[in-house]
């Protein structure tokens, strides 16, 4: 059994997997949202909720302490919050962290795939790479996740990739990106101190 802290529970990723935590392991659920009124129904003994800001410095710490993994789906200023995450685990004293960004922040993407999507053709990637950046500089147990674009198919067949890897694909299922979280969450050494892409195979 581990304990996970799920940072952006109630966006797309993060609820999809939370259930499959819920469905696939045994596992101690923290969610943490900025508004928790949108996690519906919960699991009284498996899952906890904490309701605030991942920029919030003590209410961070006090989400953090008693984890084993960090889980981050977030959207927004990702630089401040890869940032606050990273300072607020090694305070806490919590090595492994997994967490999203986006293919084609390392100019991976293949132009049979579509290279207009790397960073070098399109700036809105910028605050994802610099959150990769971040997080590789720390000195945590980070896997940092670059899926393709998702969506709501009900398939677990997919590729990943490593940094310095061309990417395989174009889309990928939210329950793909859910099914590898929960892989990595259960073995510190796969992807670790790297950036996995993922696509649909």
């Amino acid at each position: 059994m581990v304990n996970v802290l799920i940072i952006g529970a109630t966006g797309s990723v993060g609820s999809v997997t939370r259930r499959y935590f819920l469905d696939h392991t045994d596992d101690q659920l923290t969610l943490m949202a900025r508004n928790t009124s949108r996690l519906g129904t919960l699991d009284a003994i498996r899952e906890k909720v904490v309701e605030g800001s991942v920029t919030d410095r003590a209410f961070l710490q006090s989400a953090l302490k008693g984890q084993d993994v960090v889980f981050a789906a977030l959207s927004g200023d990702l630089p401040a919050m890869a940032s606050a995450i990273v300072s607020g685990m090694d305070q806490v004293g919590i090595s492994r962290l997994l967490f999203i960004t986006s293919m084609g922040i390392y100019n991976e993407i293949p132009v049979n795939i579509g290279a207009q999507g790397n960073l070098q053709s399109n700036p809105m990637l910028k605050g994802y790479r610099q959150a990769a950046d971040i997080i590789s500089e720390s000195d945590l147990n980070y896997t940092t996740i670059r899926p393709g674009w998702f969506d709501n198919g009900d398939d677990t067949d997919y590729q990943v990739t490593k940094k310095g890897e061309p990417f395989g694909g174009h889309d990928v299922s939210i329950k793909s990106i859910a099914d590898l979280v929960v892989k990595l969450a259960h073995d510190d050494q796969l992807g670790s101190r790297d950036s996995l892409g993922i696509n649909r195979r």
